[in-house]
């Protein structure tokens, strides 16, 4: 993938050999603040409407305020001692030159096509002139913003995406099919993995080549459609007899199911990936390993991305910490109810539930509040983690202390976050960075189990 927005890396491709100049707009260093880096020796413009809107985002504890923070701690430090002058600064050694650029109007031809005197017009007026006062250099604004890319198209503008952390289709592809299905295997291995004493063969048995850690299979009997599961354990080097198991009173309803539940419940693996659409169990099999497993966790974290309007954050909410987090948790308390559905009122087990709740061994955290922190001994759920970027799936593992586990749910393909899609978000970057960590399992569930009406909608809708 390149190193930059799009198109030829470096020099290349540039007018006359020179290097590119690539105006940057906020979002791109709300997603990223080191992404002035990426774009090997070529020049970057950051206009001086992209400062004041960065100096709205630089207070509190989430990403967007660590990345406006971090990005003008950098230009601080490129600067010191330094004027800009004409040509910028340098960023560092193999790579181009920075500089901010006051703001510029529209040209005569523009000014009655944008009215509205808002910050995105002003990035957008500035690029234009950075473009025309360097006729002999190739000039793109790159944003994240798709409204603002359409803008830039209609005048003319050459106005790119930041992708540099996007993968390809084809590895999406593989996130949808991490479970391979197999027909034509020794049947004596698979006798041997399904109904001997310790459920394990070794990988010769049944595979040409080795595969990557913890990946699952579906062995198909010969003549029948009965399949066996199993996953690959890269320290045994064997297939591994994933049973059928079940955690507080929820049991998996298919293979996928299956092997989400083993994943959630296997103490070797300490990070889980599930994805898959509404409805699949993704969040309701991860509380449930959690609530089987809780004696052997100081704590259950549950927490989800907080979706707000513009900059607006929790704190804007009245109430302590929980009744803040109460309309995003939702969700997961919906899901907890259903695990003490699964028993009497009054029964020991709700009591249980009931009782981890009031003495906080269930706690429901802000995502924010996570930085800084060092969980020990936690069993850490995070939902809808497709709305967080690649940096916030980072911090949030990185913060794991000894004897935790972590669960990332989401969907891919519902991405609520403005500046994200299913190629750039936290949660497809998980799968294809740990793709091969022996502590780190992925599942993608596929079978819609919430209720028929689910399902049929999920089909024909």
């Amino acid at each position: 993938m390149n190193n930059h927005a799009s198109g030829p890396a470096g020099r290349e491709g540039g007018k006359a050999g020179k290097p590119k100049i690539f105006v940057l707009d906020t979002n791109v260093i709300l997603h990223d603040h080191r992404a002035i880096r990426k774009f090997q020796d070529n020049d970057i413009v950051i206009p001086s409407a992209v400062i004041e809107e960065l100096d709205k985002f630089k207070k509190g504890n989430d990403a967007l305020a660590f990345n406006a923070r971090g990005f003008m701690r950098e230009l601080d430090r490129l600067t010191s001692g330094k004027q800009f002058g004409r040509s910028g600064v340098p960023i560092g050694k193999g790579l181009g030159n920075i500089k901010v650029e006051l703001n510029h109007s529209f040209p005569e031809s523009l000014r009655d096509c944008f009215k509205d005197d808002i910050q995105d017009h002003r990035i957008l007026s500035t690029a234009i002139w950075v473009r025309d006062n360097n006729p002999d250099r190739f000039v793109a604004l790159v944003t994240k913003d798709v409204n603002l890319r359409m803008k830039g198209k209609a005048v003319g503008m050459e106005v790119q995406d930041y992708l540099t952390d996007k993968l390809d289709e084809v590895k999406i592809e593989e996130i949808k099919k991490d479970m391979i299905v197999l027909g034509k295997v020794d049947q004596g291995a698979l006798q041997k993995l399904a109904y001997g004493p310790d459920g394990k063969v070794d990988w010769k048995t049944l595979l040409d080549k080795e595969p990557m850690a913890n990946q699952l299979y579906k062995f198909r009997w010969e003549g029948s459609d009965d399949c066996v599961t199993a996953r690959y354990d890269k320290s045994e080097k064997k297939i591994i007899l994933v049973k059928k198991r079940e955690a507080y009173g929820i049991s998996p309803r298919n293979e996928e199911q299956k092997f989400a539940l083993d994943a959630c419940l296997n103490p070797e693996i300490r990070l889980v990936s599930l994805t898959g659409g509404a409805g699949t169990g993704k969040t309701l099999l991860a509380l449930a390993a959690a609530l089987e497993l809780e004696r052997e966790y100081d704590q259950i974290i549950l927490s989800r991305p907080a979706i707000t309007l513009g900059n607006q954050d929790i704190g804007f909410l009245p109430g302590d910490q929980k009744t803040k987090m109460s309309p995003y948790i939702q969700p997961l308390m919906d899901n907890l109810n259903v695990i003490r559905n699964c028993f009497k009122p009054g029964s020991r087990q709700a009591m249980h539930i009931e009782n981890l709740l009031n003495n906080d061994k269930i706690l429901i955290s802000p995502l924010a509040y996570i930085r800084g922190r060092s969980l020990g001994k936690v069993f850490f759920i995070i939902d809808e983690a497709q709305n967080l970027t690649p940096h916030e799936i980072k911090t949030i593992i990185t913060r794991a202390g000894e004897g935790t586990k972590m669960v990332f749910t989401g969907d891919i393909f519902q991405i609520d976050q403005p500046y994200l899609d299913t190629w750039s978000n936290g949660l497809t970057h998980l799968k294809d960075k740990m793709v091969d960590v022996d502590i780190f399992e992925h599942v993608n569930l596929r079978r819609g189990e919430r209720s028929e009406l689910s399902e049929i909608a999920a089909k024909l809708l």
